[in-house]
């Protein structure tokens, strides 16, 4: 099961020890603004994930006056999984006592989903981030496609390498152009499988929530649809020169997302784009443990403060109804009640100056 049953931090943020048992459904973490409440959630996201969901840096993550940080974590499949960084090296990552090279065994052991104010700038944002949300589903149930991306994202750089020099070998660049198609095409069948999945289930979710369904949802590839990339690379192969990057392929790919003919970002007021967002969120989860066979781990960090008590509670209805392991934060105890109601093996946590409690 993907849950965790315990976990430790050491010198990550404020935070510079803390160990103990978590709940498989409901855990609730409350403290004042900077207490140490989103480190936890942090630190759970960098054990499964390898990054952190609130910066880039990870010399930002060590506890001031240290020079490095682990985390450690026991799940519910009885995996071991730990991960320790010092200053200015790489990351030193462990499932079961047995070095990785990457995360992609612990991210399908920790299947994570976070929730919080950067999530609701999903529909803001450009194509980056929607990519990163649907690759993150494509990733856990294709099995086969975090190679073909790998390989995908190794032809655009080498590619890109060779239009950057300007004088550019036309054998050299075809090679490229056929090795790049043939990895794009098995990235772009990954993905529209993935979104047919995805679709209906977020279509339900999100009328659910809203009790209208006006939203629609659409996959584009990141070319022209009917053309071969191969024959769009060698078609634009002369703007490629100029921009000195490859403007067609899977790297362009997107979600979109629209109200009739126009995008939803132009007409959904802020707290209706959260619950967007949200059903997004949820309708994942529910692809996941239906195709996967196991529930996510959710982390929701200052959801009270993100959405109103009615559209909140709805999510946390729905979020709840995946069975999945929970991890919420709040300012507000009170605000953490509605959670906990009619709910058996929750566990509260109290946070105060990077010192936890229950």
């Amino acid at each position: 099961m993907s849950f965790l049953k315990t976990l430790k931090i050491n010198s990550v943020r404020n935070i510079e020890y803390a160990e103990f048992g978590l709940s498989p459904k409901i855990n609730l973490i409350h403290g004042m603004n900077g207490s140490g409440k989103t480190s936890i959630l942090e630190g759970i996201h960098l054990l499964g994930m390898g990054r952190s969901f609130r910066t880039t840096k990870s010399g930002f993550l060590t506890t001031d006056g240290q020079n490095q940080f682990s985390i450690y974590g026991e799940t519910g499949a009885d995996s071991k999984i730990g991960v320790s960084k010092v200053n200015r090296q790489k990351h030193l990552l462990k499932l079961n006592s047995k070095r990785q090279k990457n995360w992609d065994l612990v991210a399908r052991a920790l299947p994570i989903q976070i929730l919080d104010s950067n999530s609701f700038l999903l529909l803001e944002g450009g194509p980056k981030a929607r990519r990163r949300f649907l690759d993150w589903g494509v990733f856990h149930v294709k099995r086969n496609f975090v190679d073909d991306w790998r390989a995908s994202r190794k032809c655009i750089a080498n590619r890109n390498a060779l239009l950057r020099l300007g004088n550019v070998d036309p054998g050299q660049i075809r090679a490229w152009d056929s090795e790049l198609s043939e990895a794009a095409q098995r990235v772009d069948l990954a993905r529209k499988e993935y979104f047919d999945l995805l679709e209906p289930v977020f279509m339900e979710v999100y009328s659910s929530l809203l009790g209208e369904a006006s939203i629609s949802l659409s996959y584009s590839r990141g070319w022209p649809e009917g053309d071969s990339l191969d024959m769009v690379l060698r078609e634009s192969r002369e703007r490629d020169l100029r921009y000195g990057a490859t403007q067609n392929g899977p790297h362009r790919a997107d979600l979109l997302v629209k109200l009739g003919d126009q995008p939803a970002i132009d007409f959904l007021s802020r707290g209706q784009q959260k619950v967007l967002v949200s059903a997004l969120k949820v309708a994942q989860g529910l692809v996941h443990s239906t195709a996967i066979g196991d529930p996510c781990i959710y982390l929701l960090d200052d959801l009270p403060a993100e959405l109103d008590h009615e559209n909140r509670d709805r999510i946390i209805t729905k979020i709840c109804q995946l069975e999945c392991q929970l991890f919420v934060t709040s300012v507000d105890r009170l605000a953490l009640e509605g959670f906990a109601e009619n709910l058996s093996e929750t566990r509260t946590f109290h946070v105060e100056r990077g010192r936890i409690r229950d």
